[in-house]
């Protein structure tokens, strides 16, 4: 699910990590979470932020050259204005980072929550304190929502929760409440690791899950934001499949998620899956034509000798109409450093219909 292993000094005046055992599926996890040791100081002024210089993130290279506060796990990203990003991932509190020269340099932010919910205990009364996992920081209706999960280790008490803000900079969240939830003994299916979709008719969709009974995506009501109409299972693996994003793109849905191991260093054997259909409910199918709800998936990234066991990923669509980007963000171990997870982005493009990099 969400993981790490090893532990390293973020900056070294800053943050130190600790490292939680959490049980998914029946399979044993290791849970990365960053505590602070003091407070970030907030973010610069959007006036200062204008004044930055804009790196272009160059399209001849796979990987961006990324530098500063890249250590991170399931990671999300989204540009607010002008150079302007930012990160959320898993960790105490959505540990944040933005970024002023276009997704380059990355600098740790203040985290959204600084204590945990009220409600939280009700979907998972044995949470760790704090602990939040796989948010998804999306733009809609003038809006930023970041849907996130909360959980208990090894059962799927699990509850997805969404905040909402005119603008990330001013850090103005609003909890919006709980969105779907899960119960141990009473349902099949895990509510964590949700991804906010909007259709090309530009309605609203929630796709989540992780092990126990796949992935399911649900419409939401687009003023609530909430669940409208029963859920659909889009995919099923047996060993596991988690972390769901979609995009549409070339009059298809494409559907990535993670499969494999993840959480375990450099032994980790997560990978980055990748299926498509021409509706956003389904049937979504691999290269060969196999349904992803039957065991089917394209492997888009399985990593490389530095790079392992990449997934928690996040693809992001820029430009305007017409002219659109996609880039895909997502976490990996780092052999050169002790398994480090870390940051990776890249430009994403299409060969034959289907996505590469």
């Amino acid at each position: 699910m969400r993981c790490a292993q090893g532990s390293q000094d973020r900056a070294a005046s800053f943050t130190r990590r600790v490292f939680l055992y959490r049980e998914d599926g029946g399979k044993k996890k290791k849970m990365f979470k960053t505590k602070l040791l003091r407070k970030l100081s907030k973010v610069v002024a959007l006036g200062m932020v204008a004044s930055m210089v804009l790196l272009v993130p160059s399209a001849e290279a796979s990987f961006w050259n990324l530098s500063g506060g890249v250590v991170t796990h399931d990671p999300t990203i989204i540009k607010e204005s002008g150079n302007l990003w930012w990160s959320a991932s898993t960790g105490q509190g959505i540990g944040m980072k933005y970024s002023t020269n276009g997704g380059k340099t990355w600098t740790d932010g203040v985290q959204i929550f600084s204590q945990p919910l009220s409600w939280w205990k009700t979907y998972a009364p044995n949470m760790t304190t704090n602990d939040v996992w796989a948010p998804d920081l999306e733009y809609y209706r003038g809006r930023y929502y970041c849907f996130y999960s909360v959980s208990e280790f090894g059962k799927n008490n699990s509850a997805i929760g969404l905040v909402s803000c005119s603008s990330i900079s001013k850090g103005d969240w609003r909890d919006d409440g709980v969105v779907i939830s899960s119960k141990s003994g009473k349902d099949s299916f895990n509510a964590i690791d949700p991804n906010l979709v909007i259709d090309a008719n530009g309605k609203p969709w929630l796709v989540y899950g992780s092990w126990f009974d796949g992935i399911h995506i649900v419409r939401l009501n687009q003023s609530t934001m909430k669940p409208s109409g029963s859920a659909t299972k889009i995919a099923y693996r047996s060993g596991g499949i988690e972390g769901p994003c979609i995009m549409y793109a070339n009059g298809y849905y494409y559907l990535f998620t993670s499969i494999g191991k993840c959480c375990n260093g450099v032994n980790s054997t997560y990978k980055i899956m990748v299926g498509r259909s021409t509706s956003i409910t389904g049937p979504y199918v691999d290269k060969s034509g196999k349904k992803l709800t039957s065991g089917g998936g394209t492997i888009l990234d399985s990593g490389n000798s530095r790079w392992v066991g990449p997934g928690g990923q996040d693809v992001y669509k820029t430009g305007r109409s017409g002219n659109y980007s996609y880039v895909i963000a997502r976490h990996a171990y780092d052999a050169e450093n002790n398994g480090t997870p870390t940051l990776l982005i890249s430009d994403l493009y299409f060969k034959n219909g289907w996505p590469t990099y």
